[in-house]
């Protein structure tokens, strides 16, 4: 009987450092994702990779004459016209429409906003981003 009942302690705490073992692995990767998101908080869009310079005027022109100009751009992009453009700063300058149209028209902003996060991996430089938004747009 002393032996069952060794066996059944030893088993036990076996099972408990197992459980803490797991916590442990779970709090440290939470951890390594939150240093990431702070990381990346900070980001530069100018700095991201997926816009040719020439553009880089073109887009400053667009932001700055308002919102439908800022549309007409992004729809261009999006149409494919400029085929040198990818995410992740195609994905940046999308969610920079999202915002800026989010008081006018919301559902759009919405739509846009999930098919950015869909393609957006979570290795991205812009994840942090989407995550933050993601409070106003999910």
């Amino acid at each position: 009987m002393k032996v069952l009942i060794g066996i059944l302690i030893a088993l036990l705490v076996g099972f408990g450092a197992l459980k803490i073992y797991q916590h442990w692995k779970m709090v440290e990767e939470q951890n390594t994702l939150e240093q990431k998101a702070a990381a990346g908080a900070h980001v530069d869009p100018r700095a991201l990779q997926g816009l040719p310079w020439q553009l880089d005027l073109k887009l400053s022109e667009a932001q700055q004459a308002g919102p439908e100009a800022f549309k007409r751009f992004v729809e261009q992009l999006r149409s494919g016209r400029f085929p040198d453009v990818k995410d992740p700063r195609l994905a940046w300058i999308e969610l920079d429409y999202v915002v800026a149209i989010s008081s006018e028209d919301p559902l759009k902003a919405k739509e846009i906003f999930r098919e950015v996060k869909k393609r957006t991996p979570e290795d991205s430089p812009i994840y942090p981003r989407i995550k933050q938004l993601s409070r106003t747009y999910d």
